[in-house]
């Protein structure tokens, strides 16, 4: 059994996350329940920030708040020294209710519309990252009706296809994000965005995938970018003070994942960026990078309760937890994998060969094929590993499920961060339309 971070197997044979059992964390807050492991967060935070300082390059080490935004975590990555990317006025609201420096936040989206960005100019935020020729004439025209100057980056698709599932590829020429750098539309947006007079464009953007396990592609788009930049500053005599190369730094969710270090993820692209900028002789920028499920994804936990089961002799058999796709739609749209481990009886002996399913109305939701578990009860916890990222950020109320709780633990405490929805939240926002209301019966 792989334990992550605070993780360990306590005298009870029970789960332990951050010095709290995790039987007494269902009993408290109630299942399913995500956990947090604050230090194994804060943990990995600081070998991003750190290892860039070790390169001896300007930089900003910005958390990706898609992988899971919510304001207590906001706190820790202003607290941790990062900056934050967001993507949706959403986010960029939680943000701004968390008090996270407005001029560390940084706004991506390839359709930001102008009420968001709007909203993201009245916030005074540092930097947006600019996806194509109707955002630039937008932002610039809302700047100007504003009277204000902002900083830019150009995302560009570099055309570097990292090894990874499609759906998670983005650095591609086939991508609905950014100019795409070889076939000229990435060189056009350079001409326009230095034309405006109400944008100030810093440099480019490029991400090339994600849950990648090796370096070769972020040498290959750092080569990319920075040959971009030198043809910019000696065909438009601009120079680019910024390159981003986004994230995509993998985790380990089962065994047969190998993630680098952080460090060789991080010395490996200063590496790159060294030794192209000292060869074309270009100004060493200051370099951006946006980790996310590297910085989460190990540090969650979910807890179910398992209720029924079904044998089918020769097939498989079944076991059922009180969530689901609800609360982590990846297995259906990625097909990804997960381990787990009876949280209750933790020391159990091995025994058979289950299927994890969730309980909404699908064939399709299930959340483990082929796990190996010790005979399973009714009402025994099960805790599934590596569900930081993309499980409480994309999470649903299909069948009209609440969404579970999120609690932070740490040194013994666990603290609530997310509330559990109530049925009045599933109701919240439902109209029933006059026509459609129950009349008054006369008696």
């Amino acid at each position: 059994m792989y334990l992550h971070g605070t993780s360990k197997i306590n005298s009870k044979g029970h789960l332990e996350i951050g010095g709290c059992d995790v039987t007494d964390l269902a009993e408290q807050f109630g299942t399913p329940l995500y956990i947090v492991d604050e230090e194994l967060v804060r943990q990995r935070a600081r070998e991003f920030v750190e290892a860039f300082r070790g390169t001896g390059l300007r930089h900003q080490v910005a958390y990706a708040s898609k992988a899971f935004c919510v304001m207590a975590m906001c706190r820790i990555a202003e607290e941790e020294g990062m900056s934050l990317d967001v993507v949706s006025d959403g986010e960029l609201y939680t943000a701004l209710q968390a008090g996270f420096p407005v001029e560390r936040i940084h706004f991506h989206g390839n359709n930001k519309t102008a009420e968001e960005i709007v909203m993201a100019l009245d916030a005074g935020i540092g930097c947006f990252v600019v996806d194509n020729f109707i955002e630039l004439d937008l932002l610039n025209t809302l700047a100007a009706e504003k009277g204000k100057m902002v900083n830019i980056l150009l995302r560009i698709t570099p055309g570097v296809e990292a090894h990874t599932h499609d759906y998670i590829s983005t650095g591609q020429q086939d991508s609905k994000f950014g100019f795409d750098l070889g076939n000229g539309s990435a060189f056009r947006a350079v001409e326009t965005a230095i034309a405006q007079s109400n944008l100030k464009l810093l440099g480019v953007h490029s991400h090339i995938g994600s849950q990648i396990f090796e370096v070769e592609g972020f040498r290959m788009a750092v080569e990319k970018v920075t040959a971009f930049a030198v043809e910019i500053r000696n065909k438009l005599d601009y120079t680019f003070t910024v390159l981003n190369l986004g994230g995509g730094f993998g985790i380990r969710y089962v065994e047969g994942d190998s993630p680098l270090p952080v460090a060789h993820y991080v010395q490996a692209i200063a590496d790159a960026v060294i030794a192209t900028c000292s060869g074309a002789q270009f100004p060493l920028p200051e370099i951006w990078i946006e980790p996310g499920r590297s910085i989460v994804g190990d540090a969650g936990t979910t807890l179910y309760t398992i209720g029924t089961s079904k044998d089918i002799p020769g097939v498989r058999k079944y076991i059922a937890v009180d969530g689901g796709m609800t609360d982590n739609p990846r297995p259906a749209l990625y097909e990804s994998r997960y381990e787990a481990v009876v949280a209750n009886r933790a020391n159990d002996q091995v025994t058979e060969l289950v299927s994890v399913a969730g309980k909404c109305c699908e064939s399709g939701d299930m959340l483990i094929w082929d796990l190996k578990l010790p005979a399973v009860n009714s009402g025994d916890l099960l805790a599934v590993f590596c569900t930081g990222a993309y499980n409480y950020a994309m999470a649903s109320n299909y069948n009209r499920i609440r969404r579970p709780a999120v609690v932070f633990v740490r040194d013994g405490q666990a603290d609530l961060v997310v509330a559990r929805e109530t049925y009045h939240n599933i109701v919240g926002n439902d109209i029933i339309p006059a026509r459609l209301q129950k009349q008054a019966v006369a008696k």
